[in-house]
């Protein structure tokens, strides 16, 4: 048992530290692709190539004066960016990293905990993350930072339905919310073993998916919430310092494990074409597994960047009409196929 709670406590550890790595860098990773871009440098100035830029943006963030709003309620104040934080934290503990280690004989699955209701915990936890926001804008007693907030819960709320509805058809075809379970239907890929990922039976349900991610991670063209032409800065209005830098740092580690359960739930996971033909041991599958599951959360981390710089942002009218009039129309529409075919094809 103290083996277990000692060997699960440093996989809580790692996967706390490079989630908070990925973050940081994710910042910085964010700036060189909008100069790449537009062709610009980008940040180069600290470290060789500007490779300390998150370090001196966390110092900046951590040393900045603090400001407290007199008129704001001090406690749902400091609550809100905390709540934000936690939230995204959280939903990072039922991911599955990679397949199984074996270590003198003892079993090590790289999964924080393998919950038989996976996806279910991930949307809960997901929903709980609208209150960091909305407490945050309320609590500022600012108009902006509040419409802000109303924006931000009126979006998630909308997109959340057309992202659970396409999960609802993607359960359908796997008979299962675990998501280490979904990883390992898609095993072996291409190859001696052929199976496909579930991005190929279920297109229409990843596209919608995915557009729902942007939606709930606030990231343009769904960025109204921040929308600073408009409300100045959104719901963070009103924050500096760290406060601010946790809303800031929630963002991006919302993206990367908006990443990860992209790339569980369609891409194969930590799965990789031609893994059984290679005649390597498990160990080197595994962990050549989890090298390319990264390589696949890094990539959609870069999709987030593309189209921030791309398109544009909607009016927030254009939004709600996509959510409501053709995300859930479409979402609806995929799970009736998906039991149609399944049916057919038994």
């Amino acid at each position: 048992m103290i083996a277990l709670l000692t060997y699960k406590g440093i996989l809580v550890l790692i996967i706390f530290t490079v989630t908070l790595a990925v973050a940081a860098y994710s910042t910085y990773a964010e700036r060189k692709v909008a100069a790449f871009l537009q062709d610009r440098i980008g940040p180069d100035r600290a470290g060789p190539f500007g490779l300390l830029q998150p370090l001196a943006d966390g110092a900046k963030f951590f040393f900045k004066e603090e400001i407290i709003p007199n008129v704001s309620n001090k406690t749902l104040f400091i609550l809100g960016p905390s709540l934000a934080m936690l939230t995204a934290l959280m939903t990072g503990v039922v991911v599955p990293w990679g397949n199984t280690l074996w270590l003198d004989g003892k079993e090590y699955v790289l999964q924080i905990t393998d919950l038989n209701v996976g996806i279910l915990y991930v949307f809960g936890v997901a929903s709980i993350g609208v209150y960091g926001i909305m407490v945050g804008g309320w609590s500022s007693n600012n108009k902006f930072s509040l419409i802000g907030a109303i924006r931000a819960s009126a979006q998630m709320i909308s997109y959340e339905i057309s992202m659970g509805l396409a999960i609802i058809a993607l359960i359908l075809m796997t008979g299962t919310l675990s998501l280490r379970e979904i990883s390992l239907q898609q095993a072996g890929g291409v190859g001696s073993d052929w199976n496909l990922w579930n991005v190929v039976y279920q297109p229409l349900g990843f596209l919608i998916f995915l557009v729902c991610a942007f939606a709930e991670c606030n990231r343009t063209p769904f960025d109204l919430p921040e929308c600073e032409t408009e409300l100045v800065g959104g719901y963070h209005t009103e924050y500096s310092s760290m406060k601010l830098g946790l809303y800031l740092f929630a963002e991006y580690i919302n993206m990367f494990i908006s990443s990860a359960v992209i790339s569980t739930l369609y891409f194969g996971g930590f799965n990789f074409p031609f893994m059984n033909d290679l005649g390597l041991s498990s160990n080197w599958i595994t962990v050549i597994g989890t090298g390319f599951f990264f390589g696949k959360i890094v990539f959609f981390i870069f999709f987030f960047m593309w189209i921030r710089w791309t398109i544009p942002r909607f009016r927030y009218d254009q939004l709600m009409n996509l959510g409501w009039k053709m995300m859930i129309p479409l979402a609806i529409f995929n799970i009736a196929l998906t039991g149609l075919v399944s049916l057919v094809f038994k």
